[in-house]
């Protein structure tokens, strides 16, 4: 009998793991004007002539169905600064709870909403409020005990847009429950019902009730809050909610100049730092309000799926059913999970999206040219500087619960050495692995494709150590295996205190010292500038056997599926370095 073992790395996988759908789709250009009086017992539209304009002027400088046409530059008026919105951690839920009765005031409004940090520049978004606040991202956390009534009071104080809110109703829903609830311009409006059963729900906005939550457009993209129902079998266990939320200045798919991937209205680096001790329990909750695909995963531990769900309804695993443990987990478009992890090991971690092109740093928002990227571009930190996007930092403290590697244990010792393979250029770098068991400076011939398997004994202590003959810096990461952070590939970033791991410069080495603890699939690759390295060549498959010598490479076969390096190459991919169409 033959074992298939499906592998994939970098920006595309096996079975659509990684989506290729970066960007949510936009139609047309549109401005719009609307003034508001920022108490919330005085509410009134007033015309651009108004002697008196006591409300803030916004112009939606992103997208929507509505054309700029008839409208002259001549007639525009001097414009003020859009309100700012605040991010929000999801920490505090919103309204007021009197007995079983959850009040809450919500509006829908526009803002100017800065991704990368309050002094960097902004984009005018629509997001939801409490009513006479300023705009939050995500929207205001709704958080109630299961049978509680809602009476949500929602005003939009969009100009002329209607709006189409979905998600307010009691769950489990279904197809007619779950209708939108499409309030004019410039009207409240009252809704009333039941929590329903516990789970992590959200709810969203758009200015069409017959757009999908992957449709909407780049200005109202940001039109989602959580809404988070608790058992009550006893007080909530301590948790974090955790929104991912996309945007893009596009008018569809492909011709965004700059898009953006945020957890709680932030992307990496300007993210929340999550902080925790060895032993804690862990609970994270997972809400995937964009328009993408994002696979995440957690560096150095399993986690524990805990429940799978969306707007309308949530799955909980039973506590004595059989674990769900993974390292990533899919996230589709309007999906959420939540999960349960323990951390045995100090150090800082990431847990992040691992659709590569998610990390890039997508355009300034600004128009400005971002800084050059390639072999002859230098960072001071590759971690904060060349990723961006759906990345959350975990520090851990405390001892560590396990044994501390040693480089003077009995150890297995390879070499890994990253090569400039043939056939490559600047813009289009060709590299590659080869695997030693021993200090060898001779270089085999090209061609590097695929990266060689390294297989490993469950238990067995070894030494990696990964040297760099290529022009410019790297890293490798080892992907699902349980290992100490200082180890674990991310340059700048993974270790413990003061002792951070380096990028790997051209002509020097690093040497991984970890025991793997459990056999399985997984891959080793580049950290560093990921689309550009692992595109180039610099990823291969890791397995981890009971027994090496029992190992059959001729039975027990490992598929590699990989993106080639050339762009003209784009509709192809290539298994176990070889081409194959696809997308066809």
């Amino acid at each position: 009998m033959k074992f298939l073992r499906g592998i994939a790395a970098g920006r595309k996988a096996l079975v659509s793991c990684f989506n290729d759908s970066i960007f949510i789709p936009m139609k047309d250009w549109r401005c719009a004007m609307y003034f508001r009086d920022r108490d919330p017992h005085h509410h009134r539209s007033m015309t651009l002539g108004s002697s008196t304009m006591m409300m803030l002027l916004w112009m939606g400088v992103i997208f929507s169905p509505i054309s700029l046409l008839g409208w002259s530059q001549a007639a525009k008026p001097a414009v003020e600064s859009p309100l700012r919105i605040t991010i929000n951690d999801n920490r505090v839920p919103s309204g007021t709870l009197a007995g079983r009765t959850l009040t809450i005031h919500l509006e829908a409004l526009s803002g100017e909403w800065h991704p990368d940090g309050d002094s960097d520049p902004g984009v005018v978004v629509k997001a939801f409020a409490i009513e006479g606040g300023r705009p939050q991202i995500p929207g205001p956390l709704i958080r109630v005990a299961a049978g509680t009534e809602i009476r949500a009071f929602i005003r939009n104080s969009f100009e002329r847009d209607t709006l189409a809110i979905h998600g307010m109703y009691s769950r489990p829903g279904n197809e007619s429950t779950a209708k939108p609830i499409v309030i004019p311009a410039g009207v409240t409006q009252e809704v009333r019902f039941l929590a329903g059963s516990p789970g992590t729900y959200y709810y969203w906005g758009s200015t069409d009730s017959t757009t999908l939550l992957n449709q909407r457009l780049g200005n109202e993209s940001q039109l989602t809050g959580a809404f988070i129902v608790d058992p009550t079998d006893g007080p909530p266990q301590p948790d974090r909610v955790l929104l991912i939320s996309g945007w893009n200045n596009g008018t569809g798919a492909r011709d965004a100049t700059a898009a953006r991937f945020a957890i709680n209205g932030r992307s990496w680096p300007q993210t929340e730092r999550l902080s925790y001790r060895v032993g804690d329990s862990v609970r994270l909750r997972l809400i995937n309000a964009s328009g993408a695909v994002h696979p995440m995963h957690l560096h150095g531990f399993y986690f524990n799926v805990d429940s799978r769900g969306d707007e309308r309804a949530d799955t909980i695993f039973p506590p004595n059913s059989s674990p769900h443990m993974v390292v990533t987990e899919r996230a589709a478009p309007g999906r959420t999970f939540s999960l349960t992890w323990k951390p045995t090991r100090p150090g800082n971690w990431l847990f992040h999206c691992h659709d590569n092109v998610h990390l890039q740093r997508l355009g300034s928002l600004d128009g400005q040219p971002l800084p050059p990227s390639g072999a002859n571009h230098h960072v001071e930190n590759h971690a904060l500087e060349m990723m961006a996007g759906p990345v959350m930092g975990i520090i851990v403290g405390g001892d560590s619960m396990e044994a501390v590697s040693s480089t003077s244990d009995a150890r297995r010792r390879l070499q890994l050495t990253a090569r400039v393979d043939t056939g490559g250029t600047e813009d289009e770098p060709a590299f590659g692995y080869t695997l030693d068991a021993g200090e060898s400076s001779s270089a085999p011939p090209p061609p590097y494709l695929p990266g060689p398997t390294i297989v490993l004994k469950v238990g067995e202590p070894v030494s990696i150590t990964v040297v760099n003959q290529l022009p410019e810096p790297t890293s490798v990461h080892w992907h699902g295996i349980e290992l100490e952070s200082y180890y674990d590939g991310v340059a700048g970033f993974a270790g413990v205190g003061s002792r951070i791991a380096p990028a790997i410069e051209p002509g020097g080495s690093f040497e991984a010292l970890f025991t793997p603890p459990r056999s399985g699939t997984f891959i080793y690759r580049a950290h560093i500038d990921e689309v550009r390295q692992q595109k180039a060549g610099l990823s291969g498959a890791l397995l981890v056997v009971d027994s090496p010598e029992s190992y059959d490479p001729e039975h027990d076969l490992v598929l590699m599926v990989t993106v080639p390096r050339k762009n003209a190459d784009a509709q192809k991919v290539l298994l176990n370095g070889f081409n194959r169409t696809c997308c066809a």
